[in-house]
């Protein structure tokens, strides 16, 4: 049989056969002939961006119990995702397990139920850990699923030093827009600051904070307010961390951020390349970082959830191949595409894999990755960039003369300035200012709605009756032990990570290990605004 031959490759051309550079540059004093790959990082955090590697293709997925999650991740990877996105229900989110009072109706509802180790093991049953990377959208109870991930790992072979993934873990914009929030800013911020130590010395692959935009965007945000206040929110993490002794070019590195891609293409593009610019001036001029990689803003997109509508659904994976296109020329290290039903429901299998499809499409046949930062050098675009970071420096310089960003949020500043932005895009809306295709304009009064996925009340059911089982099976003296030492531990300074992780070991759930908290740190209640 003869030997197959090499294929050298590919040249970077056009389809007419145009050679590509590896990017284009046009010498004025305005760009200051900045480069890829190079501070300030306007233009990206790598010289060849894409054209070496495409950003990871991650689907946001979970939804009912532990199997079935571990069934639509099994069907993304073999479909040609290339990271793992995980949802979980609201009461894993806050805190409760399936059987608390709390829980009810919401069991499996908007992300996968995780109550214990077992469902994590069964979540990711048979997907080695130490080959994947996973990106886990969870906030107040971070550290517990942080610690099942750990030792479901472990149980795999693989040892923390080789997982790699992100844990959100962003408490201040629960405070401002999203609201999964348990304790008080003050031990929240402890145990973020817990986790980002321990996994400095122990998961060093680990992202474990991904500052997040998406949802300040979400809840009425300009692309300006979504940059400043992140970057806002950031100051305050990366502080925090200085405050516990750590040195800034331990950390900084594993820093991740998360923002929201709407559909204002060339402001959204810009949006992106402002956020790199002023991260990288803030951690070299305010926090004196040394290592190059602690300038770098590496982010993860998601487009936008809330530009779909329900409405004329199919006209959703439009809007989300321009929103994915605009990720891609904003330099995104990693993106998920919502799917076209998702303003009606979870995703369906079918759905979520026109989504992927949509990113391959962009990814291998659109030709925006054959060079660096193609958009570079519009007038149009850099016009937005200077007003954009303006307006950036300005907030910032609020926020830091108000004392950072917990003092705003008590203050209730981001919430106030978001509310009056999503105020008026609403009346604009509402008023046929803002055409939304198929909800003002373009109607159709005969659609047909295709199929959705639905979670009935069995997977609460099921998820109960494992509790049951689960609290009769393991060692409870054990469980009542490693929660003592924890909760001892929660009233002084040492770091919790520790404990958490024995707790989670002797089979404590999601809500045994944060109702013990509670008796520590209290829960937080807002103060009303109007």
């Amino acid at each position: 049989m003869a030997a197959k031959q090499k294929i050298k490759p590919k040249e970077h051309v056009t389809d007419s056969n145009i050679p590509v550079k590896q990017f284009y540059q046009k010498s004025s004093k305005k760009s200051n002939n900045e480069e890829p790959g190079k501070f300030p990082f306007t233009r990206g955090i790598h010289a060849e961006m894409y054209r070496e590697r495409f950003w990871t293709m991650r689907q946001y997925s979970g939804f009912g119990d532990a199997k079935l999650t571990n069934n639509r991740f099994k069907f993304m990877l073999e479909k040609g995702q290339t990271g793992l996105s995980m949802a979980f229900d609201l009461p894993t989110q806050i805190g409760y397990d399936p059987d608390a009072s709390q829980a009810e109706g919401e069991v499996g509802k908007v992300g996968v139920s995780i109550a214990s180790l077992k469902d994590m093991q069964t979540a990711f049953d048979g997907i080695p850990l130490g080959k994947v990377s996973t990106s886990m959208t969870i906030n107040s109870t971070a550290s517990t699923l942080l610690a099942y991930y750990i030792v479901v790992g472990q149980s795999q072979g693989f040892s923390s030093e080789q997982l790699r993934g992100t844990t959100q873990n962003d408490i201040l914009k629960e405070y401002i827009a999203r609201n999964t929030y348990i304790y008080p800013p003050q031990p929240s911020m402890r145990l973020i600051g817990d986790m980002i130590a321990y996994c400095v010395k122990k998961v060093p692959q680990w992202h474990p904070v991904s500052i997040s935009g998406y949802h300040i965007r979400e809840a009425g945000a300009t692309a300006t307010q979504e940059v400043a206040f992140t970057l806002a929110n950031a100051i305050e993490y990366i502080q925090t961390c200085l405050d516990r002794g750590l040195k800034i070019d331990d950390f900084a590195p594993r820093l991740s951020f998360f923002f929201c891609c709407t559909i204002e293409f060339l402001e959204e593009i810009a949006k992106f390349r402002v956020a790199r610019k002023v991260y990288s001036k803030i951690l070299k001029e305010k926090f004196h970082a040394k290592d190059p990689k602690s300038l770098q803003l590496k982010f993860h997109t998601q487009t936008s959830g809330e530009s779909l509508t329900a409405q004329q659904p199919d006209n959703n994976i439009v809007r989300v191949t321009i929103q994915s296109m605009a990720a891609v020329l904003g330099g995104t290290q990693s993106l998920h595409t919502n799917s076209r039903d998702e303003a009606l429901a979870l995703p369906t299998q079918e759905s979520a894999k026109i989504a992927l499809r949509t990113q391959q499409i962009v990814a291998h046949e659109s030709g925006i990755t054959k060079t660096v930062d193609p958009m570079a050098g519009s007038y149009y675009l850099e016009y937005l960039c200077d007003e954009i970071e303006d307006g950036v420096w300005k907030y910032l310089d609020k926020v830091e003369k108000m004392g950072g960003s917990i003092k705003a949020i008590e203050k209730a500043f981001f919430q106030s300035e978001i509310r009056q932005n999503a105020y008026r895009l609403k009346m604009e809306i509402d008023q046929d200012q803002r055409v939304i295709v198929g909800v003002n304009k373009f109607q159709e009064t005969d659609e047909k709605q295709g199929e959705l996925l639905r979670i009935d009340d069995s997977v609460e059911i099921l998820q109960k009756k494992a509790m049951k089982k689960l609290r009769s099976s393991r060692n409870n003296k054990k469980v009542e032990k490693t929660l003592s030492a924890m909760q001892s531990a929660a009233e002084t300074d040492k770091n919790l990570m520790p404990f958490i992780l024995d707790s989670v070991k002797a089979y404590a759930t999601t809500g045994e290990i944060s109702n013990t908290f509670r008796e520590v740190f209290g829960e937080y209640r807002p103060k009303e605004v109007f």
